[in-house]
């Protein structure tokens, strides 16, 4: 009897969960077409246009239809790892990613950690506006001011001839020998007091009473740093790391675009810059595809080995 009184209940709880479900979406439906719209954009812009990758296996041609194109297997993959640009691509690519992950990405934390010890809150917002402004400026704006301060009539030379620093002004842009660090140099200007603001959210979180704890116990600014807030804001700094590492092949187009010129070309020459090359002013259209999916393949390897990295060292992982 107790048996088929439960049997019997069982259909009237899931009547009324699945009754509960679209009652919360009647309450939430404005959020909920929010998000759908959000699904749509993501479905035209991301995951329709994927069907296109087939061309990478295809000679195809734009007077043709992609099923017209006929099939080349791993011809263009060949092709781009035989160019004679691939290691100097390569270099150039991961180079810039390089140091931009082993010195731009510890520089938010460290800035972030710097802003939640500012005691005077006019002087914090003060610092965090000024910080934050370069991000809203666009590359184009950016790199358009970049060039003119960087010219041998430029601020910045004419900064370091006065404090002899320099002797004589030099081109940045004109010698390849700059380019990296320029490219390291001004992004994590534009992008330092942005990136910060994950970071501070996070030391936000952390428990208050721990600190009062250390105080009492005598520790100083610097231990509490160390013992507290870095080991609170872990989790978020491994997620940070590994969506890094897994973007390695990405070198910041528009910021590579507007900096590279014939002259220090040899040095800012990457993957997206010359997908772009290849396939815009080229039309080299399969070639560059086959070029851009090689670069997501390793960026979906990259991203496994760090997750897996990540969950087996810290034990905070994106799944």
């Amino acid at each position: 009897m107790a048996d088929t009184a439960m049997i019997a209940k069982q259909p009237k709880g899931r009547h009324k969960r699945k009754g509960n479900f679209k009652q919360r979406l009647l309450n939430q439906k404005y959020l909920q077409i929010m998000a759908l719209l959000g699904v749509l954009w993501m479905l035209v812009f991301n995951y329709i246009p994927m069907g296109g990758i087939v061309i990478a296996f295809k000679k195809f041609k734009i007077t043709k239809t992609i099923a017209e194109a006929p099939w080349v297997g791993l011809r263009y993959f060949k092709e781009f790892f035989a160019d004679d640009n691939f290691v100097n691509i390569m270099q150039n690519t991961l180079g810039i990613s390089l140091l931009k992950l082993l010195i731009g990405f510890p520089l938010p934390i460290i800035f972030a950690l710097l802003l939640n010890e500012i005691r005077n809150v006019k002087f914090k917002k003060l610092a965090q506006t000024i910080s934050y402004l370069p991000h809203f400026l666009s590359w184009v704006v950016l790199g358009g001011i970049l060039v003119t301060w960087l010219s041998k009539t430029g601020v910045v030379n004419d900064f370091l001839v006065s404090a002899h620093i320099l002797k004589e002004p030099v081109s940045f842009l004109g010698d390849p020998k700059y380019f990296w660090g320029l490219s390291l140099i001004s992004d994590s200007w534009k992008e330092l007091g942005w990136s910060a603001i994950i970071y501070l959210a996070a030391i936000a979180g952390v428990d208050q009473q721990m600190y009062e704890a250390a105080t009492v116990d005598g520790a100083t600014k610097m231990q509490k740093i160390l013992k507290i807030t870095l080991p609170s804001i872990t989790g978020t700094i491994a997620l940070m790391l590994i969506l890094q590492i897994s973007g390695l092949l990405n070198s910041n187009f528009d910021q590579i675009l507007i900096l590279k010129n014939q002259i220090n070309v040899s040095r800012s020459q990457v993957i997206d810059t010359y997908v772009y090359q290849v396939g815009m002013t080229m039309g080299k259209y399969s070639f560059a595809t086959a070029v851009g999916l090689f670069k997501s393949v390793i960026a979906l390897i990259l991203l496994f080995l760090a997750n897996k990295t990540s969950k087996k060292c810290l034990g905070r992982s994106l799944y």
